[in-house]
């Protein structure tokens, strides 16, 4: 598996999520954890912080007023 098709199943997998914090939490876990494991551990930093970024985005933890989608 390819990190495109990674990125594509991510996407199609948050895109069929509510906004509950606790299923995109988990969702954004298991994206990062698969990605750690394809990358074979070479980018865990980076994939952690790009985990941290997304959930900035999705959930309901702040304001969902001000959420931005994340293709912007």
């Amino acid at each position: 598996m390819d990190l495109g098709n990674l990125k594509n199943k991510a996407t199609e997998a948050l895109s069929n999520l509510s906004k509950d914090e606790a299923k995109t939490d988990a969702a954004l876990d298991k994206a990062a954890e698969l990605a750690k494991k394809v990358s074979g551990g070479k980018f865990d930093d980076k994939i952690d912080q790009m985990r941290a970024e997304a959930d900035k985005h999705l959930g309901n933890e702040d304001d969902s007023s001000q959420t931005t989608p994340i293709n912007q």
